[in-house]
């Protein structure tokens, strides 16, 4: 288990990576970028995407081809009915991101691929 403590948007994120990640990882020649993303709608949801991606503004490097990032992001309007499939997104203009960046974000392989989590407060070892 490989461990990193960055500072993203201002505040100290705890990042835990497996040892089959983390090789994973190191055997991959393509960029990475993983982002937490926590969805604000008519229900609150917490996601990790984690693609072949450059890095974007704000981001965190986390050694060679990986970066970590966090999105706020809102539906335009709440009728979840009403959309079939992914809802269109929009940037949540927080006025204190820190206050919402995670405390945590772990990274593994399930099934082969890899996954991640975060949360807030304790939650890791």
């Amino acid at each position: 288990m490989e461990k990193h403590r960055i500072v993203l948007k201002g505040r100290s994120l705890l990042v835990e990576i497996s040892g089959e990640a983390a090789s994973r990882l190191r055997e991959s020649d393509r960029h990475l970028r993983v982002e937490m993303e926590l969805y604000f709608s008519c229900l609150i949801r917490k996601r990790v995407r984690i693609v072949e991606a450059p890095a974007e503004p704000g981001d965190v490097p986390l050694g060679e081809g990986l970066s970590v990032g966090f999105r706020p992001v809102m539906t335009r309007a709440c009728g979840v009915e009403e959309v079939v499939g992914e809802p269109p997104l929009t940037d949540f203009p927080v006025a204190r991101a820190d206050a919402f960046v995670p405390h945590w974000l772990r990274i593994g392989l399930h099934q082969g691929e890899l996954q991640g989590t975060f949360g807030y407060r304790g939650g890791l070892s």
